[in-house]
């Protein structure tokens, strides 16, 4: 039995950079195969082994590009060594984000899951962060030349997350021309919005439920009556603001790695320079 195939294109990150969005133009077509968790296992499951790895891969079918995607690749420092070992020819994606902007982002998240609170200045300060990934998944100059240590510069595509907003279209057909496939993407799944933040939630006490409880509510999840008696509960999340002394703390924190990608990009970041103070 042939053992099943290795992914030829891994989108590494950032996380909170619309990774998700650009795996879902990808997900969606018949010529890709990419499984809907990520696979970690070049960060945090690598104990896992190959044969694990390749098994995610099993129903791939002959003629799709087997692609995954695991958001914390890029930041991992063991990661770039890994991947260039089993996979030396695969193609990357990473796409960036303002890292002050990811942080709040990040922060954001898991907020909305209660695991941390809203003391926002605490969270998002060297000092005192309860997550070092709220700040060190942003210097993406320093991730970005450790992969570069280990891959040629045209194997590591990088997107930034404004062309995504301001030319998704563009940003998709740009990355099927890179990957050869041809260029048909499907307009509904371009504009779309995934990882919405703004989406309401249940009170966080029905999030923590056990998890015997929740196995035994999932299969109703979708059911009319059940959706609807969830949305009669639901509420916006209230994200604590960022506050402008916050703001210029993760500026001064990232603006040398943020001109040290400039020089690797080979282009201006003027929307990532100056601190952007709120109204």
């Amino acid at each position: 039995m042939n053992a099943a195939p290795l992914p030829r294109l891994i989108v590494i990150g950032a996380a909170k950079a619309a990774t998700t969005w650009i795996a879902r133009q990808l997900r969606t077509r018949p010529d890709v195969f990419m499984p809907g968790p990520e696979p970690h296992y070049f960060s945090r499951d690598f104990d896992q082994g190959e044969g694990w790895y390749r098994s995610l891969f099993a129903d791939a079918r002959p003629h799709q590009l087997v692609a995954e995607k695991s958001a914390d690749y890029l930041a991992h420092p063991q990661a770039p060594a890994r991947i260039a070992v089993l996979l030396p020819a695969v193609q990357l994606i990473a796409q960036l984000r303002n890292p002050v902007e990811r942080a709040y982002s990040d922060y954001c998240m898991l907020f909305r899951r209660g695991t941390v609170d809203g003391d926002v200045a605490r969270h998002l300060h060297r000092a005192t962060a309860s997550e070092p990934r709220f700040l060190d998944d942003g210097l993406y100059g320093q991730h970005i030349r450790r992969f570069l240590d280990h891959f040629p510069a045209e194997q590591l595509k990088i997107i930034l997350h404004e062309d995504i907003k301001h030319d998704p279209a563009g940003v998709t057909a740009d990355v099927l021309q890179t990957l050869g496939l041809p260029k048909s993407p499907d307009a509904a799944h371009i504009e779309a919005r995934v990882n919405d933040g703004a989406s309401p939630l249940v009170p966080l006490a029905l999030r923590r439920l056990p998890s015997p409880i929740k196995r035994l509510v999932a299969p109703l999840r979708g059911n009319p009556m059940f959706e609807g008696a969830r949305n009669l509960i639901a509420r916006p999340v209230r994200y604590p603001p960022l506050p402008d002394d916050v703001r210029r703390y993760l500026f001064d924190f990232y603006q040398q790695d943020i001109e040290d990608l400039a020089r690797i990009l080979g282009r201006d970041l003027p929307g990532w320079t100056v601190p952007a103070m709120a109204a």
